[in-house]
């Protein structure tokens, strides 16, 4: 929302944007590479290998970004609703691979959710 813009003129290396492209991806893959150039936040290489996000000094894990986002939604969801919300479907970009789509379903499940389905992004 427009917080979330505003913090990322003023604050833009703890703004996180576009960490799903990171999702289920490992630090040394060529596309991680490119986007280390690309983002003014930190991209660093966790200790099994995968490409993790820093902000204001905290590692953290593509899924667990996704699955905040995610929490919000559900929140949002319920307060609109008037009741809890506890399934969902979620899209995912087409390219995504197995790895990806399953470490999605891992965020959608951190965040309180039973994910029924993954599809693709028209």
């Amino acid at each position: 929302g427009q917080p979330a813009k505003r913090q990322a003129v003023t604050n833009p290396q703890n703004t996180l944007f576009a960490v799903k492209r990171l999702i289920g991806r490992r630090f040394a893959e060529d596309e991680v590479q490119k986007d280390i150039e690309l983002v003014p936040y930190k991209i660093v290489k966790a200790d099994n290998g995968d490409a993790w996000v820093e902000a204001n000094g905290k590692k953290m894990a593509p899924p667990e970004v996704s699955a905040r986002v995610l929490m919000k939604m559900k929140q949002t969801a319920e307060e609109y609703l008037g009741e809890p919300v506890t399934e969902a479907v979620i899209t995912v970009p087409a390219y995504f691979n197995d790895s990806q789509r399953q470490a999605t379903k891992d965020a959608g499940k951190i965040a309180g959710l039973d994910v029924k389905r993954i599809i693709n992004e028209p």
